[in-house]
């Protein structure tokens, strides 16, 4: 028997209709998940924000739609603020608990990634909220990314202490040639 194939999705730039839903997909990640350490989920007022502040970085803000429903969303912004680091971007994914393992998640990052690349950064790094958290790990494996480190309990959330895995992938040539 054939697999099904993976269903449509459409990767584009996150617009201001879409925050609502981003808004929830986050405030699920915060209240249900580890991959955001936040206690209490931000208002939609404040996504904006936050979403206005990486588009003027220069970042991609990217969101999935799946059958009319904002399925997930990407986003690309600095590592750190000095300006060595001005070559490297920190990558978030957050997927509707309704469409994981879809192939949502791949999407987003395979675009993410292109956008990345086409705007000539060199690597990206993901940091995993929690060593526990094997399929965010197992997934950035599988899209190239590779386990640099492990901080041990650095953060506290559901009443106990959290590691954060870091992982990293280059970008376009990476390394390989200077900027």
């Amino acid at each position: 028997m054939k697999a099904d194939p993976a269903p449509a999705v459409a990767v584009r730039d996150a617009a201001d209709a879409d925050m609502p839903a981003i808004t929830a997909i986050y405030s699920d990640a915060v209240l249900n998940g580890v991959s955001s350490w936040e206690y209490d989920p931000p208002d939609v007022n404040e996504m904006i924000r936050r979403r206005n502040a990486i588009r003027a970085g220069g970042y991609p803000y990217r969101v999935a739609e799946h059958q009319n429903t904002i399925a997930g969303y990407a986003y690309a912004s600095a590592y750190r603020p000095r300006p060595g680091y001005a070559h490297t971007v920190e990558t978030s994914i957050y997927v509707a608990p309704t469409t994981q393992r879809l192939g949502v998640g791949r999407q987003l990052l395979e675009d993410l990634i292109a956008q990345c690349e086409d705007r000539g950064y060199r690597q990206a790094i993901a940091i995993v909220g929690d060593s526990t958290n094997a399929q965010s790990i197992d997934f950035h494996l599988k899209m190239g990314f590779e386990q640099v480190g492990l901080v041990r309990s650095i953060g506290f959330k559901f009443g106990r202490w959290m590691d954060q895995v870091i992982l990293q992938r280059a970008l376009g040539e990476g390394d390989g040639s200077l900027p």
